[in-house]
């Protein structure tokens, strides 16, 4: 099995190329300075070389602020680059694996955790590209598993942990939205099942988190108890923040339908920040 990981310095994609080293699988990794996936003839170049069985797009635009007032470069990656990818996935007979956002929801829903059932209305920039690229890649490609994920972290500074704990070190009360509720999700996580579901050859789309939700607040506590600091946590509304991009205010997704189809247990969010914390800290 041959594997190419596009986005390789990014968390996600760093955690993939460590994977692949430690089993000694067949692989190719690059990022945007050496591959851009918005450069179809450049991928496809790529593509017909190294022939890979599989292609993990680990690449996005994922500034969700800066997406507001730089829509072309949001799009250009998470919608046109991701559609360069499934028709050449589509063209060369690759598996495309490709990572969607529980953005893609408006945080409206009353009844229970997001479903693959749910219709996606997307807030902002960001989300609304992320969008856009699943369908392109169901337009042109049933070669596919696309997998939504939420508040990804891993080894990496793009984080809301490793933010906190930069925040920790300068100020003593941190104040941290209570009404943004999603679920933490762990790099290794990601890794363990999308590699399980590739092994069961699945396809078509999943939600694929750590397990539980909590908000951002919570999260926050979690670890600042965890690290035995000090820091004084302060629950405030996310609208005194004031951001540029509208942010669902619930979008915690379920993980049953992946979990159940390819028969894995995956962990609650906290056991996956422990070993995090464990790991890097």
């Amino acid at each position: 099995m041959k594997y190419l990981v596009l986005g390789s310095k990014g968390q996600l994609g760093k955690e993939f190329v460590k994977y692949f080293t430690k089993v000694e699988a067949e692989y190719k990794a690059f990022d945007i300075d050496e591959i851009d996936i918005s450069n179809r003839d450049m991928v496809f170049q790529l593509c017909q070389s190294f022939k890979p069985n599989v292609i993990i797009n680990c690449a996005a635009y994922n500034l969700v602020d800066n997406a507001e007032t730089n829509p072309d470069e949001a799009y250009k990656s998470n919608s046109k680059g991701v559609e360069n990818l499934a028709i050449i996935s589509n063209e060369t007979g690759s598996n495309l694996v490709h990572y969607s956002t529980d953005y893609v929801f408006d945080g409206k829903k009353e009844t229970g955790l997001y479903t693959e059932q749910d219709e996606p209305n997307p807030l902002s920039v960001y989300a609304k590209s992320k969008y856009d690229g699943e369908m392109k890649i169901k337009e042109n490609t049933d070669n596919y598993l696309i997998l939504r994920l939420s508040w990804v972290f891993g080894d990496g500074q793009q984080n809301f942990i490793y933010k906190l704990l930069q925040w920790a070190e300068k100020n003593n009360i941190l104040k941290i939205a209570f009404d943004e509720v999603s679920v933490p999700t762990y790099t290794h996580t990601i890794v363990e099942a999308t590699l399980k579901a590739l092994s069961n050859q699945l396809k078509g789309l999943y939600h694929l988190t750590n397990s539980g939700y909590a908000s951002r607040y919570e999260w926050a506590k979690y670890i600042i108890k965890k690290l035995n600091k000090k820091n004084i946590l302060y629950p405030v509304s996310k609208d005194i923040f004031n951001l540029p991009a509208k942010r669902p205010g619930f979008s915690a997704m379920s993980n049953e339908l992946l979990s159940n189809t390819i028969k894995i247990e995956i962990p609650f969010w906290e056991k996956a920040v422990d070993d995090y914390l464990s790991k890097y800290l």
